[in-house]
């Protein structure tokens, strides 16, 4: 009887083991939870870019020969197009944490080399400090929902005083990534004041 219970117990742990080794080996072979297509270029270009575009003309003073206009929403339409406008940069600012999205297409280079780093050059920024990324892209975020929760209150003075957070998050995730070197002229010309 003891045999018979010492083969079971020993048939039960070898089932088991390799019941485990095949699941580890089927995990290992899963497709990539996500895929991506679109590089963060396009995400800014198509996404966070125009997004704040709309949010930041949608509360203006505008004055010309013909008066002074103020503009802002006033309509549930145009209330709706500028929340759909904010939703895309909140939105866009996870897209942007995706895990293996490129910076840029191979090839691809930057517009203005004097000024800007090369998108090779900015992936591996973003690489060698994921947290600080994670930490820009979040920061555009809590930005953003400033302004969305304006919105949904339809509060035109927060819509216009939260512009100017989406203004900084850009600028300081930029200063890092896109154009670091006009950041330390910054600060040199700072150091000398």
């Amino acid at each position: 009887m003891r045999k018979y219970l010492f083969f079971a117990l020993v048939n039960v742990v070898i089932l088991a083991t390799s019941g485990c080794t095949a699941k580890q080996a089927q995990q290992g072979q899963q497709e990539p939870e996500f895929r991506t297509t679109a590089t963060i270029k396009d995400i800014m270009d198509s996404m966070i870019d125009p997004g704040s575009d709309v949010v930041w003309d949608s509360v203006e003073t505008i004055v010309s020969a013909k008066g002074t206009e103020e503009k802002m929403p006033r309509t549930d339409e145009e209330w709706k197009n500028v929340r759909n406008h904010a939703l895309m940069i909140l939105e866009g600012t996870n897209l942007l944490l995706i895990p293996g999205r490129h910076v840029a297409k191979p090839g691809e280079k930057a517009e203005d080399p004097k000024v800007e780093l090369a998108p090779e050059q900015i992936e591996t920024l973003i690489n060698q400090d994921r947290a600080s990324w994670v930490k820009f892209a979040h920061g555009l975020h809590d930005a953003a929902l400033e302004s969305f929760k304006a919105i949904e209150k339809k509060d035109v003075e927060g819509l216009l005083n939260s512009g100017d957070g989406i203004d900084k998050a850009c600028e300081n995730c930029h200063l890092k990534y896109w154009y670091p070197n006009e950041a330390k002229t910054l600060q040199q010309q700072e150091q000398k004041q």
